[in-house]
Parts: C-alpha cells; structure tokens; sequence
C-alpha cells in the first residue's frame, strides 16, 4: 500500500470527537497498516514484534524490547516514533546518569527586568511524547526509578513540585538480556509499569539476507509521519469504549490469578513461581486485547487476543524461583503450562 501523507488524514480533536466509534475503530486500523507500511522501510520481518509495538502504541501503554544487540531494537522505535507526528526523545542510559538528567532540575537565572535572581525549572528528556530509554539497565535504580511517576502518572516531581507530561506520553525501553557487567537489574515494580515486554530473536535466513543487502546499498526512501497526534488520542479512548465480553475479561483474571502461588493454583506454581502477577497484569492484558482486535479489524476482543498476548504481558511479571532457574525452566515455558491449565470456557470451544 501506499502511505498517506499526514495532511490528508489529520483532523483536529473537535472534528475526531465528533465521529462515532466504528470510524474510529475504522480509521485506527488504517493508521496501522500505514505506520506498518513505512516501518517496513527499515524494518525486515519482526511481524509479531511490530504488532506488540502497535498494541502498546494505541492501547497508551510503554513497552520494553528486549533482543541480544544487533536485532534492531533502537531503530524500531526510532522509526516508529518518526512515522507518529509526535515529539521524540532519546536517552542513551549509562552508569553515571543522573536522575535529574531524566527529569530535569531547577537552575538559577538572572531576571533582565528585575535584575534579581530566581530558580527556573529546565525540563529534561522526560518532556517528550515518545521516549526512548536506551540500555535502560545500565543505570542505577536511582535514576530508573526517577522514570516510575512518569511511566504510571504521567507526571514528574522536582524539588516539591510537580508538572504534568503531555499526553500522549510512551516509554520504549531497550534492554540485552546477555551483558550483566556494568548492569542494573530493573526492580519489579518498574517492570510491572511496563505494559508488554517484547522479545527479539533472529530473523530467519531470507530476512538476514534482505536485511545485509538494504543496508549495504543507498538509503531508502525516508520514514514520513503518518498519523497525528489527536489521531493517537482518539484511538486510544477507542479502545477503551470497545466492549469486551464478561467471559473474556474473567479469563483474563483467571490466567494472572492462577500465576500466583497460592491456594488454588496450578502444582507447577506453587513449585517454580516466587510471586505471580498483579492486577496490573489483567489490565494489560484486557486492554491489548481490545487493540489488536481493532488493528485486525475486529470489534470484539476475544480468548484468542488474551492467549496471544499472553507472553508478553506475563514474562516479565512472574517472578520465577532458584527451583526453576536450576531446572532451567524458563517464564514463557512456564506461561504455556499456565495457558494449557487454564482452558476455555466451554462455550467457546
């Protein structure tokens, strides 16, 4: 298909408030193909991974991609951030980052009408709508968790105050899950801020293939911005309004419900898992599952949306015990056994 040039579907908010929600829904799973359409520019393959990245995107979520280097995670989001007429930020993560480097911090200017002095706040990289946290493991917890307000309030305190970010705001974090000298373990309650975490593999042969070649010739065509951002906003209060059966949100709680280790839960639980996951879990999960289905074009999230999403909303919640690390039991073999001893209800069967 050939991308829509920003002017010719840009609407301000009066006008998007005004159209009803099936041209809504319509107009968001089009503005999906176009931003899939101008990532395929830079972007070979990693069909499920940009699907996640959209879910994240339109369900207001922030999303950490986690891959070995190499596999193209920076310049997913830098492309994705370029397809949104949105402003973007990048923050390369290092060991002496500082949390005021993040938030931003009060400086002493001079008045030129007073001549006194007076303590200005400088807003630091936070001040953005996409942002793209670099390596996010290589700084302290200090300075990750100067991220945590803003990841789930969308706001930020500095020195008693406190200033609202604009919406939309994203975090898109990036970690390599192999280097561990020099890194910073994310805490769980930052983790838990992250709606999806995103996991890259290897494309496979053809796709390597096509990949060396594109980036071994001239550049392609560049990334234009595709979808506006009171189209976002729409979309993600959209999303909301989608209904979504009784039976399917149930199901959802159920799976975060039986990943915790408690009475009732699966014997494989209570014998692998330290602790499960949290509500947080089933909101992630209800509210990605109304965003793919719209992104497919669907109006009604189903079990298959919960199952599909699954993984990426659980991996990085359930907190996985020494048993299972010298069983080499990993969290997604743990979520499949968690999905197979969850089943459908059997009116969907």
């Amino acid at each position: 298909m050939t991308a829509t040039p920003l002017s010719a579907v840009a609407n301000t908010a009066a006008d998007l408030d005004r159209l009803d929600d099936g041209v809504l829904a319509d107009r968001l799973q089009s503005a999906g193909e176009r931003i899939t359409h101008e990532l395929r520019k830079v972007i070979v393959g990693q069909e499920t991974v940009v699907e996640q990245a959209l879910i994240a995107l339109f369900a207001g979520g922030n999303c950490l991609l986690v891959g070995v280097p190499g596999l193209a995670k920076t310049l997913l989001i830098s492309s994705l951030a370029r397809a949104l007429d949105l402003k973007f930020t990048r923050i390369q993560f290092t060991p002496d980052l500082m949390p005021s480097d993040v938030t931003g911090t009060d400086v002493i200017q001079d008045d030129p009408i007073t001549g006194h002095r007076r303590l200005a706040f400088m807003p630091g990289p936070v001040f953005t709508n996409v942002l793209l946290a670099d390596e996010i493991n290589r700084t302290p917890p200090k300075t990750q968790a100067a991220l945590l307000e803003a990841m789930q309030e969308r706001k930020v305190s500095v020195q008693g105050r406190t200033y609202d970010l604009e919406a939309p705001f994203f975090v898109f974090a990036t970690q390599n899950p192999i280097e561990l000298e020099g890194t910073y373990p994310l805490p769980e309650a930052q983790l838990d801020r992250f709606m999806l975490e995103v996991m890259l593999d290897y494309l496979p042969e053809e796709d390597e293939v096509a990949v060396v070649r594109a980036t071994t010739a001239l550049p392609s065509s560049s990334i234009q911005p595709v979808v506006s951002r009171d189209e976002i906003l729409a979309f993600q209060r959209v999303v909301r309004r989608l209904p979504i059966a009784d039976a399917v949100t149930r199901y959802a709680v159920k799976l975060v419900r039986l990943s915790r280790p408690s009475e009732g839960a699966p014997d494989f639980i209570k014998q692998w898992v330290s602790y499960g996951a949290s509500v947080r879990a089933a909101q992630a999960l209800v509210l990605g599952a109304k965003a793919r289905a719209l992104l497919q074009g669907r109006a009604n999230a189903s079990f298959d949306d919960i199952r599909a999403l699954a993984r990426p909303v659980l991996r990085h919640r359930i907190l996985i015990n020494f048993q299972a690390q010298s069983e080499k039991v990993t969290t997604d073999q743990l979520i499949a056994k968690l999905l197979d001893a969850a089943p459908l209800p059997r009116s969907s069967l």
